[in-house]
């Protein structure tokens, strides 16, 4: 079990209990909308009264048929029958409104929430089971509140009514009635338990299934540029098949406690009629019952099955609904282990930044460590390369300086402040990271560059490419600033994807830059180009810089070495590549074989 499925450990109640308490709008003005409801549960019984007063009193009366009371009872059930009719709509409004409201909370904070996750616990998650949490979970629960929730009390209100109704006129029928649904409550109870472990594996299998939809989708050119379309579909018809057989097997003990309802009702029915007519002949007790009290309890007995039967539906999507209530409490529940100080944390000075690792260790969940007693010390505006073999730790170091994650053990500060210590504004604004490949979002350049600073102007944006001497690329871009770069940015090249990554670093203007090799993906034609951007993005700031070539070390003030999670040698490249034997001396070789 992940962290992400502690939720599923919760039972109904404290799951419905805990879901309301995310979203305290579900509860806004419930005693008005109960109030509606006992109204509209009251106006249910007025049909069945009406009809026996109408044939006891008003057609089979003492003296005769009575016309002007049939009349005013006629038009005193008509106005009770608006009446309920309005508080049922009325109701119904309310309760639209406050789910939807209640439920798009629901869906902001666990929305949210996944973004404030710590990229361990994302990464160990399918991102289309992630998704399924905020949607298609959040989804059921809507359902359930909406079209089952409240109506569910409305239901058994309506119930305990028509009960109350039916033992006045007869306590007898009423017997029969119950005797014939017993069965079918003596087993919700274990109905309950099946369809709470058969939803919670389709809410499942919906996460497992998305993720085999969508990463195919991600990944359409590789899928066709190796050729496994076959198996590709093979895995999405598999998930397609899980999800099936789960909610079959979800909805065949839906079907069953449906049907054992229909049952139930069929039996009350005819019971009431049989013995009916048997109490009104004198063959059951010493007992008169009317032909128009016979005729009402047919009414009450459909007014007492209809819920019931509605009920059964209830039960299947309230499971549906906890099932996929826990799984977003389960997000909810999963601590965001990079807590941000707030009002209290420290906002730090403009300018370049020092930096410092003070005995930083960090080791993955379950895992050796990946850095061990880092100790190292930047001074501002300097220009640092770390390079490394691949599994070094080299990245989690810029991960660490940017705290998309916090050292096991350790501190890391800037100008003196532990990250832990800096307000999540302050420290955003000051420090930016250039990943290796700068991610797009399907919209226009422009607005890919606004991450950087989401209230620049197209002048400022068009002057910060200027700048980094970007000025003729933008200007030859068909579109310009309106290009769309399309899903993932796959409508430009590798190399002008960096290239707006580094006008959004440029108009973010960063006090300290942390570039993971931004030269790593690009086009050779263009290395040129951004070696150029990049000197002069990082002039005047601090900037540390990933690198997976040695020609960025090369430029560098200073090269940190770093091999197996420990920092082994420092200093200028001229000096680290003449120390024989050494692991820069090596790697600066087998650089120099490989590209002359």
């Amino acid at each position: 079990m992940t962290m992400l499925d502690t939720g599923e450990d919760l039972g109904a109640m404290e799951t419905i209990r805990r879901g309301i308490s995310h979203s305290p709008e579900l509860t806004e003005g419930i005693g008005k909308t109960l109030a509606l409801a006992v109204l509209a549960s009251v106006g249910q019984v007025i049909v069945p009264i009406a009809v026996q007063q109408t044939i006891d009193r008003g057609l089979r009366g003492p003296g005769g048929p009575d016309a002007a009371f049939t009349t005013w009872l006629a038009i005193a059930a008509a106005v009770a029958i608006v009446v309920t009719s309005w508080a049922s709509y009325a109701m119904t409004a309310r309760l639209f409104s406050t789910s939807e409201r209640g439920l798009a909370t629901l869906r902001v904070k666990a929305f949210r929430h996944v973004h404030d996750l710590p990229l361990l616990t994302q990464n160990t998650e399918r991102r289309g089971a992630l998704v399924s949490r905020v949607t298609s979970d959040v989804d059921q629960v809507s359902q359930f509140l909406v079209f089952g929730g409240l109506l569910f009390i409305v239901s058994i209100g309506q119930i305990l009514v028509a009960t109350v109704v039916m033992v006045v006129y007869s306590w007898q029928l009423a017997l029969v009635v119950w005797i014939c649904f017993a069965p079918l409550f003596l087993s919700l109870r274990y109905f309950q338990r099946k369809l709470s472990a058969a939803y919670a594996t389709v809410r499942r299998q919906v996460g497992v299934m998305l993720s085999a939809i969508s990463e195919p989708v991600v990944g359409a050119a590789v899928v066709r540029s190796y050729a496994v379309e076959a198996r590709t579909q093979e895995r999405i018809d598999a998930a397609v098949a899980k999800h099936q057989a789960a909610s079959t097997r979800a909805q065949g003990f839906t079907a069953f406690s449906f049907s054992l309802g229909g049952l139930s009702a069929g039996l009350a029915n005819a019971g009431v009629l049989v013995v009916g007519i048997w109490l009104g002949q004198g063959r059951l007790w010493a007992h008169d019952i009317t032909a128009g009290e016979v005729l009402a309890f047919a009414f009450l007995v459909t007014l007492f099955v209809g819920p019931v039967q509605f009920g059964t539906q209830v039960l299947t999507d309230a499971q549906n609904a906890i099932a996929g209530w826990r799984r977003v409490i389960g997000i909810l529940d999963t601590p965001a282990d990079l807590v941000d100080p707030g009002p209290d944390g420290t906002v730090l000075p403009e300018g370049a930044l020092d930096v410092r690792f003070d005995g930083v260790t960090f080791s993955y969940p379950g895992g050796p460590p990946v850095l061990r007693e880092i100790d190292l010390a930047i001074p501002a505006g300097r220009r640092v390369a770390v390079v490394g073999e691949t599994g070094s730790g080299k990245s989690t170091l810029a991960k660490l300086l940017t705290r998309l994650m916090d050292p096991t053990e350790g501190r890391v500060l800037l100008d003196g402040i532990d990250l832990r210590d800096i307000t999540e504004e302050s420290l955003r604004s000051s420090v930016v990271l250039v990943p290796q490949e700068g991610f797009l979002f399907d919209d226009t350049l422009a607005a890919n560059a606004r991450y950087g600073r989401l209230d620049a102007s197209e002048e400022e944006i068009t002057a910060a490419a200027a700048e980094l001497g970007l000025g003729d690329w933008l200007a030859g871009l068909p579109d310009g600033l309106a290009t769309r770069v399309g899903q993932r940015g796959e409508s430009l090249s590798a190399g002008e994807r960096q290239l707006v990554a580094l006008v959004r670093a440029q108009l973010a203007d960063p006090d300290l830059l942390v570039l993971d090799e931004a030269t790593s993906a690009v086009d050779p034609e263009l290395e040129t180009r951004i070696g150029r951007a990049l000197d002069r993005l990082m002039t005047g700031r601090t900037s540390v810089t990933i690198a997976h070539r040695l020609s960025t070390a090369e430029a560098a003030d200073e090269v940190v070495v770093v091999d197996r999670g420990r920092i082994v040698q420092r200093g200028p490249h001229t000096e680290l590549a003449r120390e024989q034997g050494s692991v820069y001396a090596g790697l600066h070789a087998s650089w120099v074989a490989q590209h002359g």
